[in-house]
């Protein structure tokens, strides 16, 4: 699926590439590279509170180890009123800020396309920011081609992408129930109560938030992992300001916000 990526990529003559270090932008990047050179590939990272930093980080250092040109593009999402008033569309007014800095960047740039990384299962939960993405051209490669979460991954390690089976990020208003507002300060306390976590050994995880209660999202296997280091998370939870540490016993699974809403329908 590699050489379909690449033909269908070469027409393209010169793209910017709506890049966050995930493996789904960053196999887009890397396609994007081989198939038009780095000359005629820049990579723009969107960067608000809503982005933390260690992702920001890693995204960095790898878009300079494929060599890419990579810029940083400031977003104000997190200060729409829409935005922080946190609507079950919440999504569709971040991707409207986010695509329309990555357009004017392009535009400004002479350059025609904007790419981006869904693929083809990214239509199978609420994604309000598809809406957005149509509405400003963005073409998304991987899904037109088919690609599939397990193909992406297979083509990232075929070539050579050390993040090739980085477990799925998401922004980090994802943690935040339909209808709380989502301000700076709470998706710092956020960032920082998963940052915790994530230094205590667990690799992939979600904190949710609930107000004063912090509810615990970690894959299955790790469930037990988690319970043995209660006093050590509690600790590092507090610390943060939650009030009432919480596991969910379901597990780490994508967009589990949106259960509340698939329960009403």
């Amino acid at each position: 699926m590699i050489s379909k990526l690449l033909a269908h990529l070469k027409p393209l003559e010169r793209v910017a590439v709506a890049y966050s270090g995930g493996v789904d932008s960053t196999l887009v990047l890397k396609a994007s590279v081989d198939a038009l050179g780095s000359e005629n590939v820049v990579a723009l990272l969107a960067v608000s509170p809503s982005l933390p930093q260690s992702e920001k980080d890693e995204a960095i250092t790898l878009a300079e180890r494929l060599g890419a040109r990579l810029e940083l593009l400031p977003t104000e999402e997190t200060n729409d009123p829409a935005y922080q008033a946190n609507a079950p569309n919440r999504c569709y007014f971040c991707k409207d800020h986010v695509y329309r800095a990555l357009r004017q960047f392009a535009e400004q740039n002479g350059i025609a396309h904007v790419l981006d990384g869904m693929n083809a299962e990214d239509t199978l939960d609420l994604r309000p920011g598809r809406a957005a993405a149509r509405e400003l051209k963005i073409l998304s490669p991987l899904h037109e081609l088919g690609f599939s979460k397990k193909d992406v991954r297979e083509a990232a390690k075929a070539l050579g992408l050390p993040n090739w089976d980085k477990p799925a990020a998401a922004c980090l208003a994802s943690r935040v129930p339909y209808g709380m507002s989502v301000t700076p300060k709470l998706l710092s306390q956020i960032e920082r109560a998963e940052a915790a976590l994530f230094d205590l050994g667990f690799r992939e995880l979600r904190v949710r938030h609930h107000g004063d209660v912090a509810r615990l999202e970690v894959p299955e296997v790790d469930l037990l992992l988690a319970l043995q280091q209660r006093n050590e998370i509690t600790a590092a939870l507090h610390r943060v300001g939650y009030t009432y540490i919480t596991l969910d016993l379901v597990g780490l699974r994508s967009g589990s916000m949106n259960e509340v809403l698939k329960a009403r329908s």
